[in-house]
């Protein structure tokens, strides 16, 4: 999936500490708790705070929750705790679940074959390795492909059955979010329900997940491998769930039998002792280091399980390096567990708070008022063709210095303020389908460069609008902070018009 267009952001941070904010908590959703209680110091989780906000740059959002109570919880502006955040891979591992559901209830089994479950849709002369794939290999990489099926000419259930097996299901892993897509396929056939509608009443509802967001195919079909947009505490009850063996509230949503299969080895996927990419892994979960678990989608979507240490961590980012994250957990939180309850610290657990707080991802640096202000601001630049399909930009700078970004986009001008030193929450594509949130910062970083950021607050992704202005024209190189292929774009230069 490639980051395209120009995005939205959003800029308020609401952040808590369990029962120091003393906010009323949901019947529904993980009551909050002081650390201490649950043996963790305020202080050391202070110093994990403290580290991950200075080395791990891009984490939109941290929940932790220690015997089944949220210690700690915040949100780097512009990202908060209401926007649904994308998930990608980590998808997988609710679609593994609404598969183990099906299974329990006797709609599907791991021995189901995966061409016979779309009779026709299949090669005229199916290989071996076809004809021997199952459920269950879908559900651990192990397909028998060597390359990934369909990902460039369209996530279909024939593009999948069409590709070649040349390995014999089971003795080889290859992480295949196709594979995901066909489990979806699999129980939307078997229950005549999408992935995302079959979960509603038996996982989503129950946890207090009330608006998930999640992409079908053309066919209709829920996209499994990815897609998914939820929030930060909803990520935080799912891995709640697991830990509690598929039980909430005294009700058993999913088997104990089901998250002990798809959290445990199914096949192994490397030997590095170091790295939590080959500890092995289960039906669409990861195994970690120190016997924990974990669900992850690109660019460092977490939902991490400890059951040693009755622990979750729930994350969301927009980084590159995501084994950082999980080095960070086992280096700065883990140390910082005990068994029993701690003496309170209250002057550790106020600095926490505020910490928590005051998080915020950075803006850019430089001053609002320019001489060049006054010579560009109204001016619209006509671009050349170009991926964000921008047709014009422009700058505008009131009488209190406040800019606002003027974009033309098929014929429709569009006007969003900018922060400065500060995200400036608003929506894109405003009163159309591609409507979103977003949040912008800028500032002049050089005296005829204003560089512009904007944070798309339900994904992953900031581009940043260095635009440097002379004599007429205005040449911009836009970048992403990550993607799935390069991150610069190419360089434009803008006309001023009348």
């Amino acid at each position: 999936m490639r980051a395209s267009g120009l995005l939205p952001l959003a800029l308020t941070l609401i952040v808590s500490v369990a029962a120091a904010a003393g906010a009323a908590t949901d019947p529904r959703r993980l009551p909050r708790s002081h650390p201490e209680a649950e043996g963790i110091s305020s202080r050391g989780l202070l110093h994990f705070v403290e580290t991950a906000d200075r080395e791990i740059q891009g984490l939109h959002s941290l929940m932790i929750v220690r015997h089944g109570k949220v210690v700690a919880e915040g949100w780097w502006t512009p990202y908060d705790p209401e926007t649904p955040h994308e998930l990608y891979s980590l998808s997988k591992s609710f679609t593994s679940t609404a598969v183990g559901i099906a299974i329990d209830e006797g709609r599907l089994r791991l021995e189901d074959s995966v061409l016979e479950a779309f009779p026709g849709q299949g090669p005229a002369d199916p290989s071996p390795a076809l004809r021997a794939m199952r459920l269950h290999d879908l559900l651990r990489m192990g397909t028998g492909h060597q390359t990934e099926p369909g990902r460039f000419d369209g996530m279909t259930v024939s593009n999948f059955l069409v590709h070649p097996v040349p390995f014999k299901p089971g003795t080889h892993f290859l992480y295949n979010t196709p594979a995901t897509f066909m489990a979806s396929a699999m129980l939307q056939k078997a229950t005549g329900q999408s992935v995302l509608d079959y979960l509603r009443p038996r996982l989503f509802d129950p946890l207090g997940i009330t608006q998930p967001l999640w992409g079908t195919n053309s066919e209709g079909i829920t996209l499994g491998g990815y897609g998914l947009s939820i929030r930060t505490e909803d990520i935080a009850c799912f891995g709640q769930l697991l830990l509690q063996k598929g039980v909430w509230q005294g009700r058993q949503l999913v088997s104990s039998r089901w998250v002990e299969a798809a959290t445990s080895l199914q096949i192994a996927n490397g030997s590095n002792p170091a790295s939590d990419w080959d500890q092995g892994y289960g039906y669409q979960f990861w195994r970690c280091q120190h016997g924990a678990y974990r669900g992850d989608g690109a660019f460092g979507q977490y939902c991490v399980v400890m059951p040693d240490q009755d622990l979750v961590v729930a994350i969301t980012s927009g980084l590159g390096n995501m084994q950082a994250v999980l080095t960070l957990l086992w280096d700065r939180l883990l140390p910082e567990l005990r068994h029993g309850a701690l003496p309170p610290d209250p002057a550790a657990a106020e600095a926490l708070v505020t910490k928590l707080r005051s998080l915020t991802l950075p803006t850019p640096q430089g001053p609002i008022a320019n001489p060049t202000s006054a010579q560009i601001s109204g001016r619209r630049f006509k671009l050349p063709a170009n991926d964000l399909k921008l047709e014009s930009v422009g700058l505008e700078f009131g009488k209190d210095q406040v800019p606002r970004f003027i974009t033309v986009r098929d014929g429709r001008e569009e006007s969003l303020v900018v922060g400065h030193a500060r995200w400036v929450r608003g929506t894109a594509a405003k009163g159309t389908p591609n409507e979103e949130p977003v949040a912008l910062a800028g500032a002049w970083t050089a005296d005829n460069v204003f560089t512009l950021q904007m944070w798309r607050v339900r994904t992953p992704f900031r581009l940043t609008l260095p635009m440097e202005f002379s004599a007429g024209e205005m040449t911009v190189e836009p970048q992403w902070n990550v993607g799935f292929g390069p991150t610069r774009m190419a360089k434009l230069t803008g006309k001023a018009g009348d």
